[in-house]
């Protein structure tokens, strides 16, 4: 699918629990300048009324009518019909508030609401990470391509979407890809991310410096100090970030044995990724051990840090041979080495999800 020359425009909203900021999509492209309103997180009709008046404002800019509406909240919520659940950032939202069918109404036009974690997935699938690491194998000869992805937003929280043949996942119940629920490694009793967030970053770095949390820097100050741009105990840095890509790579270990795709990094802490991907990928490519004591791999797959040239190399390279059809002189191509690789977001995690919710709405219009 491509919809970089789709003529159609989608209204979008980036919902944050502070600003809500709306715009226009077309040809996978922004076309208006942004407009940010205060969200009204506590008080439902303000809050409601704020949405209105975003796309509204949105709306008037426009030379044509828009297509559709499409754009990411947060959750609980029941995604395909438009119901917003109990939401921690937007306390005004509770019991059940059915934004979509309101916004159908007001607008008359198809609305489509999606996870922001799964809108990321979409996009680095339908234009982003999975068509680059394709046209590199493409470039490097090798013919082996990659349809599924699992994608990673790393900030505030710990999300994910997966996306399988340019299709988004999103389960029955709205609630696929919630890989901030495995449990974490590194403490049995929480969920990973009390360590995969920017409150775990800080939480390990308060325990390994003896700091109070309310002193503690942040995440990009603890990045700074971990590459000696900024003075502080670069031992605690060090390690707060090898706890969060220990903890992380253990819970993508987990889900990459049923997706089976590449794994694509967004959010916040994507920046940092310099610190933790070995860390990240080291623990992907750990060992079980069996009741006689014996070591074996924990994934079938072997898993490379693309943000490294001599793996990305690696990673590209084929190792097909042929072997000979039993029974006759014909030869087939056949490569024993599976692989998975994980980067991070050339796009951006604000543009991958624009272009995931773009993407979405005109898929689903053609569909």
């Amino acid at each position: 699918m491509n919809f970089n020359e789709d003529k159609r425009i989608v209204l979008t909203l980036d919902a944050g629990g502070t600003n809500f900021v709306f715009s226009a999509i077309q040809g996978n492209k922004q076309i208006i300048e942004e407009i940010i309103l205060p969200s009204n997180a506590k008080d439902l009709e303000k809050c409601l009324s704020t949405i209105i008046e975003g796309f509204i404002n949105v709306k008037n800019k426009l030379t044509i009518e828009p297509a559709a509406i499409s754009f990411a909240f947060p959750g609980p919520a029941d995604y395909p019909n438009g119901i917003i659940g109990d939401l921690q950032n937007l306390p005004a939202f509770k019991g059940g508030i059915a934004l979509g069918p309101m916004l159908e109404e007001k607008f008359q036009l198809p609305v489509f609401i999606n996870n922001d974690g799964d809108l990321f997935a979409y996009g680095e699938a339908i234009g982003g990470y999975l068509n680059y690491i394709n046209n590199l194998l493409e470039k490097s000869g090798n013919p082996k391509r990659y349809k599924n992805l699992l994608g990673l937003t790393l900030g505030t929280g710990f999300g994910a979407g997966i996306v399988s043949e340019g299709n988004l996942f999103r389960g029955d119940n709205s609630i696929a890809g919630e890989i901030w629920l495995f449990r974490d490694k590194l403490n049995l009793r929480m969920n990973v991310e009390e360590h995969v967030s920017i409150r775990g970053i800080k939480e390990v770095f308060a325990r390994e410096s003896g700091l109070n949390i309310k002193d503690v820097p942040e995440p990009r100050d603890i990045y700074e100090i971990c590459t000696e741009k900024k003075d502080g105990n670069k031992n605690a840095a060090l390690k707060a970030f090898r706890e969060f890509g220990e903890a992380a790579g253990d819970a993508v270990a987990n889900a990459v044995t049923l997706v089976d795709g590449l794994v694509v990094i967004g959010g916040g802490l994507s920046g940092a990724a310099g610190v933790f991907l070995p860390y990240l990928v080291k623990e992907m490519n750990g060992n079980f051990i069996n009741w006689e004591g014996n070591e074996y791999r924990r994934l079938t797959a072997n898993v490379y840090n693309l943000e490294n040239e001599n793996e990305l190399s690696t990673f590209l390279q084929s190792t097909a041979k042929e072997i000979t059809v039993y029974g006759t002189g014909k030869k087939v191509k056949y490569d024993s080495q599976t692989k998975i690789g994980v980067g991070i977001s050339k796009l951006g995690t604000s543009r991958a999800v624009s272009i995931g919710a773009y993407a979405f709405a005109l898929n689903s219009l053609d569909k």
